[in-house]
């Protein structure tokens, strides 16, 4: 960012400080960013925006729980960002493909693939639905935690999780190709 207001600049206790708890929630906040932004490349660029952001302002930081703080950061600089190129669609990446552990090839495959589904119908969701699922599912973040980074009441997170949960499973079950009962069609 150019000029980032009149935050004071950090000291070395400051640095310091802001090292030992945010540091350790930095894989958090590029994964967080990636699911956000779609692009490898682009959720680097957040992440190391974001981070610069919370030692620029690690002034303001309270002693909370520094993982939710910091992902709120994230996902404000991914919003300002956003506003500056006018829209938030990048288009959907391939998936990574990724081995599944275990012995037998076959469910290596099989797992593999679900993965890969899953990624993708998380991708497709709208950006509010997937990131309330990205917090929750992933990041394994609390109602609580994730009513702080999303600035929103805990209640409506509970319902835009539950109607997330259910675009995802629409998207899956239209992926697959199965019904209700789970069954693939004939």
């Amino acid at each position: 960012m150019d000029c980032m207001s009149e935050a004071p600049k950090p000291d070395g206790r400051t640095a310091e400080r802001f090292r030992a708890l945010m540091l350790p929630h930095l894989d958090a906040a590029y994964g967080y960013a990636r699911w956000l932004t779609r692009d490898a490349v682009e959720a680097q660029d957040l992440a190391q925006e974001a981070m610069l952001r919370a030692l620029r302002y690690f002034h303001a930081f309270r002693g909370e729980e520094a993982r939710p703080w910091l992902l709120r950061i994230v996902r404000n600089t991914w919003i300002d960002l956003g506003k500056r190129r006018g829209a938030e669609k990048v288009p959907l990446e391939a998936i990574e493909e990724r081995a599944a552990d275990g012995l037998d090839p076959e469910q290596s495959a099989l797992a593999s693939d679900r993965r890969r589904q899953v990624a993708a119908a998380l991708a497709a969701l709208p950006a509010e639905a997937r990131e309330v699922l990205v917090l929750r599912e992933i990041e394994d973040l609390s109602y609580k935690h994730i009513a702080a980074v999303l600035d929103l009441p805990i209640g409506t997170v509970m319902s835009r999780l539950a109607r997330a949960r259910e675009k995802l499973a629409d998207q899956l079950r239209g992926r697959l190709g199965r019904r209700d009962h789970g069954l693939p069609d004939v």
